[in-house]
């Protein structure tokens, strides 16, 4: 019967081809090696969560337990149906661990009510995410023969409960990595940043998932998908103001949407669910792992890393690679388009980061020999190894903007022009992309933007060929000296490195995005008591860009684009004060922006830049 199943399973993969060799090799080690249960675990409260197991069928040795907790299923279902390849990886399956994956509370197969990023509470007899993950580890180590310790991973909201599953850690729990974590969904992941609202993701993303399921099983409710264009600018352009969105496309009926529409300011709502706070202690060994070019939760592996650190520096590490969300779990990772990092860098991190982290914490075997920090840095495009982040030699180098759109040490002399100005209308708002799509996509995390540097509301700056090398390796921040003529605007920063030209080079003339942010000015004081801008008057506007490790060569050099919109990637701005989700679309007025470039208000892009090269 085994064989049989085995034989048909191979055969269908490669009548598929679906990645036809590898997978059905895979598929074979893995229905050859483990056997599947499908149990439910009882919660504290009653409610139990659907949990599929997969154990080595060697049953003489006690291997740990490694788990994961979705939002997301944990399909297939049934326990002849197998998840391939289980665990992070397939070293993992081949190294053997049981794997544990569970449907967290209210999603798909499990019991009780969902609720996105679920606040913490420590209210005696509550349950949220840190006890169902402390009870289904109880469970576990109780009545499965294991060497009794676990690890956790997971990537985004997965990653999130990995997080979570530090607070208040069950004593078996030895090592847990948190991977592009869902952290604060309105300072910087993937819902907001700096409070603007990132429109073409969310309206995607929770037009399903912020659902209320019809029943208890193994489908989800269904997502928006007639967008009747393959323009995502177009649909959003004339779909006009948020709330025509929920009005004519979801109905109403995307309770997420709805809850963040009733909390436009960073109130109880959103701090409720900033959940690093509540990390006091850490047992477990952390690793902490993002991309580069996450389109969707870069601000999560930083913000985790740099809490935790404070806590136990000497129990928790980070890794950073040249990837966009999640994509180190997958392929090689030896390029992304023009993009050609010169080696593997998603199989080296599954094979000698992640892989033997766990091994380490969990069997016992080896030494995590890995340092504080390992980042790759692209432009040199090397692993970089560090005791601190950002690195001890860095130091915060201002690059002030001139009226002559020139990028400079030193602020410009009063002599020069105060200030210049673009024309932002709400109506004609900057694209995000030149791709034509209706997904989000992770492109525009590197994409050339060139196309944008062309329009008139686009506001260039850049230094002369570099003479040598610029390496950053740390914290970015915007610090600017504005004015509008209305009583809002969005601000826009985009970090840039242009290439050289080189006949037949794909990156030749390219203006390479590094890093881009947006900040909603009303926020400029305070994301929770926003507050208007007094027309034409100078106000400054601080935000933080994240992280890069990032060498300008020589021969380049750093450009800064600054707009007031980046649609339909943020919603746009009316540019007036007002709570936007209730604006209408008469509401959104053409305004005039000035950067100012002198004296007191010279704006500037603070850079990390390394002074000597640590490694």
């Amino acid at each position: 019967m085994r064989l049989h199943l085995l034989l048909a399973l191979t055969g269908l993969i490669l009548s598929l081809g679906l990645r036809a060799q590898n997978t059905a090799q895979d598929s074979i080690y893995v229905y050859a090696h483990y056997t599947k249960q499908e149990i439910y675990i009882p919660m504290r409260d009653g409610n139990k969560l659907y949990t599929a197991i997969y154990t080595p069928r060697d049953t003489a040795k006690s291997y740990p337990i490694m788990m994961t907790r979705t939002p997301y299923s944990i399909a297939p279902y049934g326990e002849q149906n197998f998840r391939i390849p289980i665990g992070p990886s397939m070293e993992f399956a081949k190294e053997k661990f049981i794997f544990v994956y569970q449907d967290v509370r209210g999603k798909y197969k499990s019991e009780g009510d969902f609720i996105a990023n679920r606040p913490y509470t420590d209210t005696p007899g509550a349950v949220n995410e840190s006890t169902d993950t402390y009870d289904t580890i109880d469970w576990l180590v109780k009545h499965l023969k294991s060497n009794g310790k676990v690890g956790i991973w997971g990537i985004s909201s997965p990653g999130m409960y990995a997080s979570m599953a530090l607070i208040d850690s069950h004593p078996a729990l030895w090592a847990v990595s948190p991977q592009a974590p869902v952290t604060d969904w309105f300072l910087g992941d993937d819902r907001h940043h700096n409070g603007a609202f990132m429109l073409m993701g969310s309206f995607s993303f929770l037009s399903s998932f912020g659902k209320k399921r019809d029943s208890i099983g193994s489908k989800g409710p269904a997502g928006f998908s007639n967008y009747g264009t393959d323009q995502a600018y177009s649909f959003f352009l004339k779909a006009g103001a948020l709330a025509n969105l929920n009005e004519q496309y979801l109905k109403g009926e995307s309770i997420l949407w709805n809850e963040m529409m009733s909390h436009p300011n960073y109130d109880d709502y959103w701090t409720s669910r900033a959940f690093l706070s509540r990390i006091r202690e850490l047992k477990p060994q952390v690793l902490v792992v993002g991309g580069w070019f996450d389109q969707e939760d870069l601000y999560g592996p930083l913000k985790t890393y740099q809490a935790l650190q404070k806590i136990a520096p000497d129990r928790v590490k980070l890794v950073m690679g040249p990837w966009y969300h999640g994509s180190w779990s997958r392929g090689s990772g030896r390029q992304l388009d023009s993009l050609d990092f010169g080696q593997n860098t998603a199989s080296y991190y599954r094979k000698e980061i992640e892989l033997p982290f766990f091994v380490s914490h969990l069997k016992g075997q080896g030494k995590d020999a890995l340092a504080a920090a390992t980042v790759f840095v692209t432009g040199e495009n090397s692993w970089s190894s560090h005791q601190t982040w950002p690195v001890a030699e860095v130091r915060s180098q201002p690059l002030f903007f001139t009226a002559d759109r020139k990028l400079s040490l030193k602020p410009a002399p009063k002599s020069a022009s105060p200030y210049v100005s673009y024309i932002s209308d709400p109506s004609k708002p900057v694209p995000y992309t030149r791709e034509k799509t209706v997904l989000r996509g992770y492109k525009y995390m590197y994409e050339d933007q060139f196309f944008a540097a062309q329009r008139p509301d686009v506001l260039v700056f850049e230094t002369e060929v570099l003479e040598q090398d610029v390496k950053l390796m740390g914290n970015i921040k915007a610090n600017l000296f504005v004015s509008s003529t209305g009583s809002d605007a969005d601000f826009v920063v985009k970090l840039i490195d242009v290439h050289p030209y080189k006949k037949g080079d794909k990156l030749s003339d390219c203006q390479c995005l590094i890093r881009g942010e947006v900040m909603r000015a009303k926020y400029r004081k305070s994301f929770a008591h926003p507050e208007a801008m007094k027309p034409n008057r100078v106000e400054e506007v601080r935000f933080d860009m994240q992280d890069a490790a990032h060498v300008f060569k020589k021969g380049h050099k750093i450009m800064v684009q600054i707009q007031s919109s980046w649609f339909p990637l943020v919603d746009r701005n009316p540019q007036q004060f007002m709570n936007i989700y209730d604006a209408a679309d008469k509401d959104f007025k053409t305004q005039e922006h000035r950067i100012y470039c002198q004296g007191q208000y010279a704006s500037f892009i603070s850079l990390p830049i390394v002074t000597s090269h640590e490694n």
